[in-house]
């Protein structure tokens, strides 16, 4: 009992928020951040990767395999056609498999690198980028958007106002007509909805998406990424000390204060300032609006959008860049980052094993598929020759993208007799109904039901063998 408890100082540090519009209640109203141009290399990187995720984004509908619409993800027919492979309901596993390889790709990369999937090549952040960009060309600069926001409505500001929401309607609309493209052929879509033929669910499905991108990336922004998106309440669980993210370095950035560029280093110390020169650049640029200095915080997207103009001011005022970087915990209090450690090799452990159950499912995945109905109106009948027959219903699927011939047998029915076509062509990713009956002769019959197989093979591109087996059910009662 006289052992002494060491205490931590967690004495809370004031973050930066955008000023209340003078409400006092518990909610205050949320005022506007506006968002400051940056340049630097951080920002041609985020720009590099945004272009790409628009590009691969908006090409992706446009493809052609076969003669098709390479991916098209028709829920309405309940499959989803990539390229050459056919998604079926049946092929759950894959998907699963594709979401769990994803979820752990993102956990690896945030242990890591922080949140840098939300600064570089979430959707949110890249449309309201583009969104900010479009203010920034039709209102001007920070300050002249603040200014013109204070300014009463007069011929200029309304046509600015209006071509600015005239832009992003419009960059939301193509937007949302590209997305439904993924579910609905897009050639037809794009004519359909401009030419007001376009189906119920297909028109509902642009106008939503259109209102919520103008909503999400024009107005409430930051809102989506502090108090929407799940992944920024639980990233600290993947966070450790040598997670690298955007960081201020305190020991050599306090104590903080305006100079002039012609002070020496000498003066510096003597007066007790460090390299930060209180510019608030780092909080003027930041999309969320926080404060980088007051430390780690649950709405920093790592867009490094701070790094950038702060580096800019370092070199403008002489001094080294890196004030504001991309470190590690440990590496801000003088220690080394440990790259390899056991949390990011146990991510990058399961994530090689789920991409190879992925990789191993889609390929030992048969192209084809059969479903057995049994005809229940009539268990049995017997024929004009004596025999018990049995009627049934087989669904031939078709997961690959070419046509296929299947030809269909059975076995393990003694003196069993298939009824039917035998031979059918069944289009690619196409369901094939094909009405057959299977007759016995009843003295062969020892029991009520007797267990046998239907056997289903085709050819694939190379003239290989594909074969399946169903075990069905031949029902006689009067044994």
């Amino acid at each position: 009992m006289n052992e002494k408890i060491d205490i931590k100082d967690v004495t809370p540090v004031k973050i930066h928020k955008p000023s209340n519009s003078g409400d006092s209640s518990a909610y205050p109203a949320r005022s506007r951040i506006y968002v400051r141009a940056v340049e630097g290399m951080l920002e041609n990187i985020r720009r590099f990767f945004g272009l790409i995720f628009l590009g691969v984004f908006a090409l992706i509908p446009w493809l052609q395999y076969n003669g098709n619409q390479a991916v098209l993800l028709d829920i309405g027919e309940q499959r989803f056609n990539i390229f050459a492979m056919t998604l079926w309901p049946q092929d759950l596993t894959i998907l699963a498999y594709i979401f769990i390889v994803s979820a752990f790709a993102l956990f690896f990369i945030t242990t890591f690198a922080g949140r840098v999937w939300c600064g570089f090549m979430c959707p949110q952040t890249t449309w309201t980028f583009i969104y900010i960009w479009f203010e920034e060309k039709i209102e001007g600069s920070r300050n002249k958007r603040m200014k013109l926001d204070q300014r009463k409505m007069d011929a200029d500001k309304f046509f600015r106002k209006t071509l600015k929401h005239f832009s992003w309607v419009s960059v939301a609309l193509l937007t949302s007509i590209t997305f439904v493209g993924y579910f609905t052929p897009i050639d037809s879509l794009f004519v359909d909805f401009f030419t007001f033929d376009v189906s119920f669910w297909a028109g509902f499905s642009v106008i939503f998406f259109t209102v919520c991108t103008y909503g999400n990336a024009g107005y409430m922004r930051e809102i989506m990424c502090t108090h929407m998106c799940p992944y920024a309440r639980f990233q600290s669980a993947m966070f450790d000390k040598d997670t690298f993210t955007v960081a201020y370095n305190p020991e050599r950035g306090e104590k903080r204060g305006p100079r002039s560029r012609k002070v020496t280093q000498e003066q510096l110390q003597e007066k007790g300032l460090g390299d930060c020169i209180d510019c608030n650049l780092c909080v003027q640029v930041c999309p969320t609006g926080i404060d980088i200095r007051n430390g780690l915080q649950y709405e920093c997207i790592n867009c490094g959008a701070c790094v950038d103009a702060c580096n800019g001011v370092m070199d403008k005022m002489g001094y080294d860049k890196g004030l504001i970087s991309f470190t590690s915990e440990h590496q801000l209090a003088g220690g080394t980052t440990k790259i390899v450690r056991p949390k990011l090799i146990g991510y990058a452990v399961v994530l090689l094993v789920m991409t190879s159950l992925l990789v191993f499912d889609i390929y030992s995945r048969v192209p084809l598929e059969i479903d057995i109905i049994k005809d229940r109106n009539s268990l049995y009948r017997e024929t004009n020759q004596g025999l018990i027959e049995n009627v049934y219903t087989l669904k031939l699927l078709n997961k690959s993208q070419q046509d296929r011939t299947f030809k269909v047998s059975i076995s393990g029915l003694e003196s069993g007799n298939y009824v039917g076509v035998s031979e059918v062509q069944v289009r690619g990713g196409e369901v094939y109904t094909l009405p057959i009956s299977v007759t016995s002769d009843p003295y062969a019959l020892t029991e009520e039901i007797t267990e046998f197989k239907f056997h289903v093979q085709t050819q694939d591109e190379n003239g290989e063998i594909i074969k399946i087996e169903e075990t069905t059910k031949f029902i006689f009662t009067d044994v």
